[in-house]
């Protein structure tokens, strides 16, 4: 009787993510802060996945998502809590959020949303010296085993596939 070969060794490849394990093992914070680079920006929002300008708040694709379609919205000036936030800010912070849920559910078709402001580094603040909103579309039984078991995300669509067709949604032309 011949003796079945074990299954290969799977790799799950996943490049995009070592700039950000880089700053996350990091023991200090970084000095500069993405969000006032992207908000002065505005001639590269394709490259900075900036989605939405608006008066006060500007809406960006998450680079490290927890899903496809996750961005934030966060406020031009660099504010580290909601209470340093004018109400006008605070207010489109709100409105930009509702807008955002609005074309992701055109583009992606969610079955819900978690929306989430975490305020300093031990809440898990990624930049804690700008505010921002997440805004993650999440999908019926999008937990698997690669999550269970692998500790691994699978995203199966490209942050600029994902940008192009948000930016038709918000521009009316889906």
């Amino acid at each position: 009787m011949k003796k079945k070969k074990p299954p290969a060794m799977e790799w799950l490849w996943a490049p995009w993510r070592m700039p950000y394990i880089r700053v996350a093992a990091k023991t200090e914070a970084p000095t500069d802060c993405f969000f006032c680079d992207y908000a002065g920006a505005p001639r590269k929002d394709r490259k900075n996945l900036v989605l939405h300008r608006g008066t006060h708040v500007f809406a960006v694709l998450n680079r490290y998502p927890y899903t496809g379609g996750h961005l934030m919205v966060a406020p031009y000036a660099h504010k580290g809590d909601l209470e340093l936030l004018s109400p006008a800010e605070r207010a489109e912070l709100m409105d930009v959020a509702i807008h955002m849920e609005s074309a992701l559910k055109k583009v992606l078709k969610p079955h819900g949303f978690n929306l989430g402001i975490n305020l300093g580094r031990p809440a898990g603040a990624g930049v804690p010296g700008h505010v921002h909103l997440h805004v993650v579309p999440r999908w019926n039984g999008d937990t698997n085993f690669m999550t269970t078991v692998g500790n691994v995300k699978v995203i199966p669509q490209a942050l600029l596939e994902i940008y192009d067709e948000l930016q038709s949604a918000l521009s009316g032309r889906r």
